[in-house]
């Protein structure tokens, strides 16, 4: 597997691809992630807006790889730390994306990172969220370090960190933002 291309053919052809599969909110109800993957061409030819992984993109140094989406950020947004609000101005905002998003901005790293979920589907029920099974997460980390090469790798949260193994910062939920914002401008102050 090669670059990005060779990773979203990688996720069409997995047989574990029921791993990557979760029903798309917002504007794709009836489309599973796999069949958007292709980007904004799959996406348009699916009736779907386009939509873009961060201002980072494929040359971007780092990759900062969270836990697996939530149910109110990336799993309606399809974006990792991404809610609808920041898209679109409408919908639920999502805690954990508006501080991973201000702090970036903070930082100056919003045109450095490129951003990722170990689990890259959302994990649980439209309104709910499941830690992930062992499986997902395998089959998730796969995919993480194919992105991961090249780049520095900073990890966020406990699940993202054991599944890497590379640098991590803080959860910024549940009073980690503090905790977060230093991690992160330790690690990317070199």
């Amino acid at each position: 597997m090669r670059g990005l291309r060779g990773l979203l053919s990688a996720v069409r052809q997995s047989s574990d691809r029921d791993a990557f599969v979760h029903r798309q909110a917002g504007r794709c109800p009836d489309r599973a992630d796999h069949e958007l993957l292709p980007g904004r061409r799959g996406r348009r030819s699916a009736g779907c807006p386009p939509r873009r992984v961060s201002r980072g993109g494929r040359g971007a140094p780092i990759l900062l790889v969270g836990e697996p989406p939530g149910y109110r950020g990336a799993r309606v947004s399809g974006i990792p730390f991404t809610s609808e609000r920041q898209l679109t101005g409408a919908g639920p905002a999502e805690a954990t994306a508006t501080i991973v998003r201000r702090t970036l901005g903070e930082l100056g790293l919003l045109d450095r990172v490129l951003l990722w979920n170990v689990v890259p589907t959302h994990p649980g029920t439209e309104t709910t969220n499941r830690p992930p099974a062992r499986a997902e997460v395998v089959a998730g980390r796969l995919f993480a370090e194919e992105l991961a090469r090249g780049r520095q790798v900073i990890a966020v949260g406990r699940i993202a960190a054991a599944a890497l193994g590379s640098p991590a910062v803080r959860h910024p939920s549940r009073g980690g933002a503090v905790a977060f914002a230093a991690g992160l401008r330790e690690l990317t102050s070199s």
